[in-house]
């Protein structure tokens, strides 16, 4: 594979040292890769051209420059890796196809923390949760924060000089319950933080030092015989019980567990991220990657992995995968394919999530190419002014080589798209010579007796690959079978698109951009070369007859290659002596000039 010398001359200089490389085109980055070895692995795409499949090999190509970055280890790698694709999502790197941004939950980072919404980490200090994967799963859990503890929701700098001046006063939220005012300083600052620091465990999926606290609160209560009170703490320990009920799917023994799993075809990949925390399932994801160079699921599985525990922050020290054979460049953390168990009933999970989602995009897909389909058939039936949706058709043509042993195909097309099951041969039994009229109407009339006599569904459309002749003649034919008008027929013209209707002494002309006229071409190309296929194997199999292959001594392939020259035995009759032995050589050579020098009878 060819590459700019400039190119060539930084391999040589490449470090043999872990690190991202940057291949770049005249207008930038093209792709980004990581490796354990620079040099070695960059070299690789050169030296094992023979190796790579066609995007590879466009994608080396089309390089004209390359950068790399040392880093310290692999996993350094992977993670400036993945940060890269993110900045610059080169063409030849697998992306995510709906490329949008999460919602996170954020604890801020001030005086009486906040929990907002956002779809921006900033590093300002303040604490993210997520991100999740619809802005509905996050605003169930922050509703539930914010019914279980009194928070503040306004941006005032509560510092203790301005609590202490005075400066802002109790809003409605005070009013109503949902906050107990530290801007007035009427919320003890412990208690506030002990709250942030509950709801902290909360969204990491530990709700047990809560739901501890909110008992001790409702039995303290209850003994004071403050039974309303009691009451209210009981509600919201029903509300993590609740939470919590709808999150378990797994034993509790299992805990800080991250589990990925991959499906996929030949465009695109799914991949589906189950979090997993004292039993619970805490996150849950699934994403749709475009590949973009035949990648193995290991490798995007590899790479999404260390892409997912960066954004999800997951300290988590076990991982498992429904792929053998992955490496991943973390010390300290099990990688596992679990057969029986509760782990495997969560490996399962995971991958009926994944499928899901591919089942669901694969079916959009169908559905598109179906509509589609539907589209181009309303064009046809319009254009051809036909009564009904022509979802099953059939397309004649005949064929034959210099008049000798004709023969004729049949094409089916069922929804717009080939049906090759019910493509059909005729060898012409009852036609002698070179007759396309009533070769026509043979084949058509032993097609539609035959499927009378099958109880088969007829067509709901036959083209016809000739002008009006051939036309008329496959007509005769429906109308001797006593169908004609069960069944609509056209005629195409080979040499200007022409479409023929019986009866009609004019043409139809059809817009040459039109669906429906490519279509009918599809179908008549279809037939014709399904015809030549046929004739080819006849001549190939030696059962083709000619006058030459009569003659004692001379074979089917000496014919052939003479009738490919000369066009026709006539011109073949002509030729002198000397003539027919450059072709053949001299002693079929003679056997020809004999042959054609005796009068004929």
């Amino acid at each position: 594979m060819a590459i700019e010398e400039s190119a060539k001359d930084q391999i040589k200089h490449l470090p043999h040292r872990p690190g991202i490389y940057k291949f770049y085109d005249d207008k930038g980055i093209i792709y980004v890769g990581k490796a354990v070895d620079i040099r070695k692995r960059v070299s690789s795409y050169f030296n094992r051209s023979t190796q790579h499949n066609k995007k590879t090999l466009k994608l080396i190509s089309q390089i004209k420059r390359i950068e790399f970055t040392i880093v310290d280890s692999e996993a350094d790698a992977y993670l400036l890796e993945n940060n890269l694709i993110k900045q610059h999502q080169p063409k030849y790197n697998i992306l995510l196809k709906d490329g949008k941004s999460y919602p996170y939950l954020c604890i801020t980072n001030e005086r009486f923390p906040r929990v907002l919404s956002t779809r921006n980490k900033i590093n300002d200090g303040s604490r993210y949760f997520g991100p999740y994967p619809s802005v509905t799963s996050m605003y169930v859990i922050l509703e539930l924060i914010r019914t279980l503890y009194p928070l503040r929701t306004c941006s005032y700098n509560l510092s203790p000089a301005n609590v202490q001046a005075g400066k802002f006063k109790v809003c409605l939220e005070y009013h109503i319950g949902n906050c107990k005012g530290p801007c007035e300083g009427l919320y003890d600052e412990t208690e506030y933080n002990a709250h942030i620091q509950q709801i902290k465990n909360i969204l990491s999926g530990n709700l047990s030092i809560a739901k501890n606290y909110f008992k001790e609160k409702m039995s303290a209560a209850a003994a004071e015989m403050q039974y309303e009170l009691a009451h209210q703490f009981k509600q919201k320990l029903d509300l993590l019980d609740d939470f919590q009920a709808k999150s378990t799917v797994v034993s509790h023994s299992l805990t800080n567990i991250d589990v990925f799993t991959i499906t996929s075809n030949e465009k695109c990949a799914f991949i589906n991220y189950l979090r997993v925390m004292n039993g619970s399932i805490i996150t849950t994801q699934s994403l749709e990657l475009q590949k973009k160079l035949e990648e193995s699921d290991q490798e995007i599985l590899a790479s999404i992995i260390m892409r997912l525990r960066t954004e999800y922050e997951s300290t988590s020290k076990e991982i498992l995968v429904n792929v053998e054979d992955l490496t991943l460049p973390l010390e300290g953390i099990a990688v596992a394919v679990p057969q029986i168990g509760d782990k495997r009933k969560l490996l399962n999970l995971s991958l009926k999530n994944a499928l899901y989602l591919r089942k669901e995009k694969e079916s959009m897909q169908d559905k598109s190419k179906d509509s589609n389909e539907v589209r181009i058939l309303e064009t046809m039936k319009r254009d051809l002014r036909l009564t009904e949706l022509p979802k099953h058709i059939e397309c004649f043509d005949n064929s034959n080589f210099q008049g000798d042993n004709p023969v004729a195909s049949m094409v089916c097309f069922r929804n717009a798209k080939p049906s090759k099951k019910d493509y059909r041969h005729f060898h012409i039994k009852t036609v002698v010579g070179p007759d396309d009229f009533a070769s026509m109407y043979e084949v058509v009339t032993r097609r539609y007796k035959r499927l009378l006599e099958e109880g088969a569904s007829l067509p709901q459309l036959v083209i016809i690959d000739g002008g009006k002749g051939q036309l008329g003649m496959a007509v005769k034919a429906l109308k001797d079978l006593g169908i004609y008008g069960q069944i609509a027929i056209v005629g195409i013209a080979k040499r200007l698109e022409e479409i023929f209707y019986p009866g009609d002494t004019l043409p139809l002309y059809i817009d040459k951009k039109s669906e429906s006229l490519k279509l009918i071409q599809r179908l008549r190309n279809e037939a014709h070369r399904f015809a030549i296929t046929f004739h080819r194997s006849l001549r190939d199999s030696g059962t083709l007859q000619t006058e030459l292959t009569k003659i004692k001594g001379l074979g089917p392939a000496t014919a052939e290659k003479l009738l490919t020259k000369f066009k026709s035995v006539k011109k073949i009759a002509e030729l002198s002596e000397p003539e027919l032995e450059v072709e053949v050589g001299k002693s079929k050579a003679k056997l020809l000039y004999n042959y054609f020098s005796k009068p004929k009878d």
